[in-house]
This record gives structure tokens, sequence and C-alpha cells, in this order.
């Protein structure tokens, strides 16, 4: 096994998960023989191992740092999908180091914990965006932007020879429907320009131009509900809080009323409630009053965009749903694009539904925008390069094509260096930028909820 940690003159980024992949988020910041973790997620896998047969829940091989757990000084949960936040349950008992995240996700955390009957991190510190903290030999400040999911923050980090900007996942969005509009531009002023490394999400890097606003969907859906006069279904990920206030918004101007149709959209609804991140106006009803409801004035919001079994749509598409049936001349929208690996149990989910006569309009089909990601395409990395003139890129957050992609946008706009790796190789940040690959060994676990254990995946 590799030594414990860099000296007082090195600053080093070491990536467990989530480089060379899209999901299972684990990166460790190093510092003067101390560690700093940011983000602990899971992703899910087609293997058969999982819950009926179906994907199982796998994350990064955490032994490297936990192996050195009275080195770590905290892990920071940038947002709240579970890409970045959905190991903790399973790993922070290997970590037990302060946890720093934001209100909502820290709502979102004890909530998916407290639903397993787990231990929540302790402690579980709340920070708000834009504050600013010494976490140990890290100097620590939250940078808001926009994302899909709220208070989706960037990171400055500063020890004594470096500065760092983590981007975690990010767009740019003028018309968020959920939290402030943000731009790189916005961050003038903060003393961020210039930063040693950035360490920047690719998921988008190969999609030229931009990703539409959340205020686009909003658009695109109030132009396909208003002229139906059946049950209307819409799809989405549950943790998209937008989405959520844009269907309550929907329900109101087309006189709809909206129900709520799966725990997780439930759960996030209410983490929502519970940080003011709502407009109070339009609330969901009780879902069990859908089906007593006329026809045209029945909206629900579901889970299960990507073909889940078990999930509210996979139960709608079987007529298997306690609370809604849905019949023919009825409509399902789904408002997510497919991830790569479910094409698949999403075509099954849409031909179930098709069989039995009800429309069906995906995100993926058409031209009305339906979805937008909540990641930057090519011309919003263009403008985060532009702005920072950053001395070294580190693209991460995506497969090898995506971060050549990213790469390759840095170089055009003039970044010195660019530095591409995979997980377990250790980049040098300070004082001379470099690589060492396969410097830890890596792997995953997965979870087996039967045997309530973890396994090497």
């Amino acid at each position: 096994m590799v030594s414990g940690g860099p000296g007082p003159e090195a600053t080093w980024f070491l990536p467990l998960g989530g480089c060379g992949e899209i999901g299972m988020n684990l990166n460790l910041y190093g510092h003067n023989g101390r560690w700093l973790i940011v983000d602990c997620g899971i992703t899910f896998e087609h293997d058969g191992r999982g819950r009926a047969g179906g994907a199982s829940i796998q994350m990064a091989n955490p032994d490297f740092i936990a192996e050195r757990c009275q080195q770590i000084d905290g892990l920071i949960l940038t947002h709240a999908h579970e890409d970045h936040l959905g190991a903790v349950p399973y790993l922070w008992p290997k970590f037990r180091c302060p946890v720093y995240t934001t209100p909502f996700t820290a709502n979102v955390l004890r909530r998916k914990i407290g639903w397993r009957g787990g231990e929540v991190p302790s402690p579980l510190i709340e920070v708000t965006p834009t504050s600013r903290v010494q976490i140990g030999v890290f100097d620590v400040e939250w940078l808001p932007l926009t994302h899909s999911t709220p208070e989706t923050c960037a990171l400055s980090i500063r020890t004594a020879n470096s500065h760092i900007i983590h981007t975690a996942d990010w767009k740019i969005d003028q018309r968020p429907v959920v939290g402030q509009p943000w731009k790189p531009t916005d961050w003038e002023g903060k003393g961020l320009k210039a930063p040693d490394a950035i360490i920047c999400d690719s998921t988008n890097a190969l999609k030229p131009g931009r990703s539409p606003s959340e205020g686009d969907v909003a658009d695109g859906l109030l132009k396909v509900v208003a002229p139906l006069t059946g049950k209307v279904v819409i799809g989405c990920f549950a943790s998209n809080v937008a989405r959520l206030q844009t269907v309550l918004r929907l329900g109101h101007a087309t006189g709809r009323r909206v129900g709520l149709l799966g725990r997780s959209l439930d759960n996030m609804y209410r983490s929502a409630v519970a940080t003011d991140l709502l407009s109070d106006d339009f609330k969901p009803i009780d879902p069990n009053h859908l089906d007593y409801l006329p026809k045209p004035e029945i909206l629900a919001l579901a889970t299960g965009s990507q073909g889940e079994v078990g999930s509210a749509l996979h139960r709608l598409a079987t007529n298997s749903h306690p609370k809604l049936c849905l019949e023919e001349g009825d409509t399902v929208l789904f408002s997510a694009k497919t991830i790569p690996g479910n094409e698949q149990s999403v075509s099954r989910l849409v031909e179930q539904f098709k069989g039995r006569g009800i429309h069906v309009l995906h995100a993926d089909d058409t031209s009305v925008t339906l979805h937008a990601s909540g990641h930057p395409c090519a011309d919003e990395l263009q403008d985060l390069y532009r702005f920072l003139q950053p001395k070294l890129v580190i693209p991460v957050h995506g497969e090898p094509p995506h971060m050549a992609a990213n790469g390759r946008i840095a170089r055009h706009l003039g970044v010195h260096a660019v530095l591409t790796g995979s997980n377990g190789d250790l980049f040098y940040l300070s004082p001379t930028p470099g690589i060492r690959r396969r410097w830890v060994s890596t792997g995953r676990l997965r979870w087996l909820e039967d045997e309530v254990r973890l396994e090497e995946a």
C-alpha cells in the first residue's frame, strides 16, 4: 500500500470514483498529511444482483481513505444527487468524520438515512451557499451555481500553496425556476480568477452549444399539456425540484390538481418545503384523491422515468398502482432523458403504455423541450474557462471521450496544462503539476440488501 499523504509543500487530487465514468463520485484532496473528501456517491448497475433482479447499488471502494480515517479533516457533499451523496449511509461509518453540506442536501440525507434506519453522520454541519469555512488545513468557500437540484455549489479550496476550483455538477441557467440564475461572470470580484487548477464536470462536453434552461422546460410542458383533455402523468427524476415547482405551476395554469406518486419524490418535496425552496401558493393534493377527480383535472408527477421495476411509472404501466388508474386516451410525458444503459427498460415501459392505448411523449423523441440537462455543453465550458483562466484543468465526471473533449475545449481556450486520468491516478496540483498513474488500487463495492452487507463488485 502507498504512503499516507502529501507533505506541507504539496497539494494532491486523488479520485477514487467518478473519473473515467459518470456517477459514483468519491474525490480526495490531500495537503500536509491531511485529507478532504468531496462527495460520496453511488451508481446503479444492471448486474442482476439488485432487488427483483434489477440494478444493484454500487459505490467506490473507499479502503485507501478508510485506512487513513484519522487523517480526514472532513467530507463535503456538493449537492443532493445520489451519485454525490448516495453512498454516505454505507460508507460514512468507515470515515467517522464531520460532514459539511447545505440545508437542503442535509435534509435529503437525513430523510434517506432515516428511511433506511441507519446512522446519521455526526457532526452533520449545515453551511449556507457562499459560506467560507476552515476545515482542518483546507480553506473552503461554497460557490452557488445552477444545476438540476437546489443549492448545488462549486468549491473554492485553498491550501497553504494552492487554489483549486472543484466545480461538481453545474450548468449556466438564466431561468432556473428554483434558485437564482447563474453564469461564470457572476463570480466577478470573488478572487477566483487564475486558480492553480479546476477539476471540472465533463458530462456534456461532446455536445455543442448550451443546455436548455429549466424555464424552457416549463414553456414546453405548458405547450403540450394545455390542450389535453384526459389524465396526464409526467415522469421525471425525483431530485429535480425545479421540475416539481414547474409541474405545480403547470397544474395551476391548466386547471389541474397535482398529485405526487413515489416515495423519493415525496421526500424531495418535503425537503424542499422544509428549506423554503418552493413557492407556497401551489401545493400538491393527497394522491389518494386523484382518481376521484374528473379526467381533465388530473395531473400526476411520478418517479420511474428510467423504467425501474416497482416505481410509480412501472406500476401505472402495469395497471397496478393503488392510487391512479390510466385508461385509453390518457397521456404520459417523460420529462427526462434516458440514461445510457437504461434504453431497454425505458422502451419496455413505453410499449406497455402504448399497448393499452395510452399516449406517450418522450423527451428523447420530440423537438419540444421537455427536459434540460444539469450539465454544461461545450459553449458553457468555454465561458467558464474564458472567465477563470485556470493554469491547469483536470476533466472528471465523464467517460474517457467526454473528458478528452473537455480537455480539448480547455486547450482551445489557452489553458496551458490539461491532465486527464482515471480513478486511482494521483494528480499533483502543487508545487509542480503532474500525474502518477494507478497510484492506488480502486474498485467497487456492491450493497447486498437482503444480506445487509457490502461486497466487492
